[in-house]
């Protein structure tokens, strides 16, 4: 099935201002609550179930030779019919 993106929004930010967008993120999803993205006129409200797919990725892109660009990346990941089944490879620590 191909992708379609329901919000995209890419725009520097502070790491401060970041860290605020993750510690909205993480008290809705800490509350059980519905996370609503907007930006401009676009916006969408997601619901994560109680146990989606959490990926983490650390990636570098860009030429063999000259500047690469590097990305940190956090995903939740559920089937719109998610059953709450879980998955595990180990256990995730971010220090």
């Amino acid at each position: 099935m191909p992708e379609e993106v329901l919000f995209s929004s890419e725009q520097q930010h502070s790491r401060e201002e970041i860290a605020t967008y993750f510690h909205d993120v993480a008290d809705k999803l800490a509350a059980g609550e519905a996370i609503t993205l907007s930006s401009g006129s676009e916006s969408t409200t997601m619901d994560p179930p109680a146990r989606p797919t959490f990926e983490v990725k650390a990636e570098r892109e860009g030429p063999a030779a000259g500047p690469a660009e590097l990305s940190i990346e956090f995903e939740l990941e559920w089937d719109e019919a998610d059953s709450g089944n879980e998955s595990s490879n180990g256990e995730l620590r971010i220090e």
